[in-house]
């Protein structure tokens, strides 16, 4: 898991409109940490599927999945790829691809 040490290096990690460094930081980072360590794996899942396994929502897991394929949290968590299939219907399955 990525540990970040003071809280200027966590200004600017995650963005948006809404977002409320001292309300969100910690619950986005966690489900962020939990997503990516899952992941790890190389297995492919669906939201569902990695929603579950998270303990986050499937609005989550893909917030977090769109996360880690920006460079700044791809560069550290080690990312190379999160790539995204249809498996069927609306159905889609991820795979995070990492660094070796």
């Amino acid at each position: 898991m990525l540990k970040t040490n003071k809280m200027d290096n966590q200004l600017n990690l995650f963005d948006g409109q809404t977002f409320d460094h001292n309300q969100d930081f910690d619950r986005l980072k966690t489900a962020l940490d939990r997503v990516a360590w899952l992941m790890r794996d190389g297995k492919t899942r669906t939201l569902r599927e990695i929603a579950d396994q998270a303990k986050t929502s499937e609005a989550g897991a893909s917030a977090r999945l769109r996360d880690l394929r920006k460079h700044k949290w791809a560069t550290r968590y080690g990312v190379s790829e999160v790539s995204s299939e249809r498996a069927s219907g609306g159905l889609w399955i991820y795979r995070v691809h990492y660094i070796r």
